[in-house]
């Protein structure tokens, strides 16, 4: 790193981690605030972003604590900005030359300037001591807590107990009480978390609170999907810096209806083969996320096809997939009755005829994402934003067992949806008829928002009779609502 000219700030004579040095807090010329120093008889200096590598600052008599998130590389200072690596973190103590009262001043501007960034103070923490391989708990203690303590933010922790747990905590959580809720699991507390917003009185305010997700379980697919558009690894640590940060991000959320009953969606609805092998591979957990590739192979070698339907209003520059839709076959969008708990009822879409299109199966499998991955290692919908107001549908019908094995190999960058067996668009509203399977038609298949069962139709994995919140069959309508909600992200 070259030497640079401070702006902005006065140096000052300081000891730095033991080491005599001068010291500048200066704005650059950029206009990000930086701690930079220089120790006796180096050639570089070395420097901290205050925005971008410090999670907490403390004068403690003649010395200032900077407790910071960097990358550490032997080579080079600890610019965690310009670095590439894994972060850690680590504290700077300088001994402040001019005594307690220069050491007091410096703490209090490098707190002032973080709080100026509005990072949140006040975190509503939520655990699954169930999910993945049961470890979110150990992760908490021993890799998020102390962060957030470096960073000054105060939490309130709690575990949750069974499934809808957090759907209930985020009905009747008072908001005014915390920056921000963050979910330490895979996927399903978040999406507990968002339904139980939208049930919500207050909800129009309640939705606008955002929501940071830590990866502690099996599939992690928003986690993977916020830090992969940021260039940065989907890590805890990582995840947690960025929720200290306090960088949001818009986030559509897609309304499931089918008749009088809803429920809200942020990451996919799947149906046929990506949901077979997400629900009936629950008896692998043990094998982690290790789970869905085994599985995968267990099902492509005994593939399954399912009769159906789907209608869907494509986005701009899509109209030509799919076939018209006749005036008596065009799909109704549905609304809540006026008896539903939910006080978010959905968005008010309405469509021509001419604007749908159908396909009819049978199919192997058909699948909507809101955003980008769908777990850790599957980029199922390459091309999708978390808030452009579209969803992004996959449809595989007829494939080779072989040619369906190479596109799972490279569902790990996305390229599968290249495949001519595969069909990528883009769509406003998406409706599911599902049917029953060609080899059985005695038997149905499964419904699968978000990692969770909505409906199942006879013979399927675990199936129990009204248990399910919807009815395999009857057709279930997709509409999303442009960045309804709001996540923590790194950038």
């Amino acid at each position: 790193m070259e030497d640079r000219q401070a702006t902005g700030g006065a140096t000052t004579k300081v000891r730095a981690n033991g080491t005599p040095a001068e010291a500048t807090l200066s704005t650059t010329t950029g206009g990000c605030p930086e701690l930079r120093w220089r120790c006796a008889g180096a050639t570089v200096e070395r420097s901290l972003s205050l925005e971008a590598d410090v999670l907490g600052a403390e004068a403690s008599g003649k010395e200032v604590v900077v407790c910071a998130f960097v990358v550490e590389d032997a080579a080079r200072p600890p610019s965690c900005a310009k670095a590439g690596g894994k972060r850690r973190r680590r504290e700077y103590v300088f001994e402040m030359a001019d005594g307690e009262g220069a050491a007091a001043a410096w703490g209090e501007t490098l707190r002032g300037c973080l709080d100026s960034f509005g990072r949140p103070k006040r975190l509503f923490v939520l655990i699954n001591p169930y999910g993945g391989k049961r470890r979110a708990s150990k992760i908490y203690e021993a890799e998020i807590k102390p962060l957030l303590e470096a960073a000054g933010v105060e939490v309130t922790m709690q575990e949750t107990r069974y499934r809808g747990h957090a759907r209930e905590v985020a009905s009747s959580l008072d908001r005014a009480r915390y920056d921000g809720i963050v979910c330490v699991s895979g996927d399903g507390v978040l999406v507990e978390l968002v339904n139980g917003i939208l049930q919500r009185s207050d909800w129009e305010e309640a939705i606008k609170m955002p929501i940071g997700v830590v990866p502690a379980g099996t599939g992690n697919g928003m986690a993977k999907s916020l830090m992969h558009a940021a260039s940065e690894t989907c890590s805890v640590s990582d995840a947690v810096f960025a929720i200290i940060r306090g960088h949001k991000q818009a986030l559509d959320v897609c309304t499931i209806v089918q008749g009088g009953k809803t429920i809200f969606s942020v990451l996919s609805t799947t149906w046929g083969l990506v949901a077979d092998v997400d629900i009936e591979s629950e008896k692998y957990r043990w094998m982690g996320s290790a789970r869905f590739d085994f599985y995968a192979l267990v099902r492509i070698m005994n593939l399954r096809r399912y009769r159906g339907s789907v209608h869907f209003v494509p986005a701009p520059g899509y109209e030509a997939y799919g076939d018209p839709v006749k005036q008596a076959e065009t799909p109704i969008v549905e609304q809540n009755g006026e008896s539903q708990v939910c006080s978010y009822q959905g968005p008010r879409a309405e469509f021509q005829c001419s604007d749908w299109r159908s396909i009819n199966g049978p199919f192997v499998g058909v699948c909507v994402y809101n955003v980008p991955w769908a777990a850790e290692n599957a980029m199922a919908a390459p091309e999708a934003k978390f808030s452009d107001g579209y969803m992004d549908a996959v449809i595989l019908k007829d494939c080779p067992k072989a040619d369906l094995l190479a596109l799972l190999l490279k569902m790990s960058d996305g390229s599968y949806v290249k495949s001519p067996h595969v069909t990528y668009l883009k769509v406003k509203s998406f409706r599911l008829s599902p049917g029953q399977l060609v080899e059985d038609p005695k038997r149905g298949g499964i419904i699968d928002v978000d990692g969770e069962v909505v409906a199942r139709g006879e013979g399927t994995y675990g199936m129990i009779q009204d248990q399910d919140l919807m009815a395999y069959g009857p057709s279930v309508q997709l509409t999303v609502h442009q960045g309804l909600a709001t996540v923590y992200c790194p950038k």
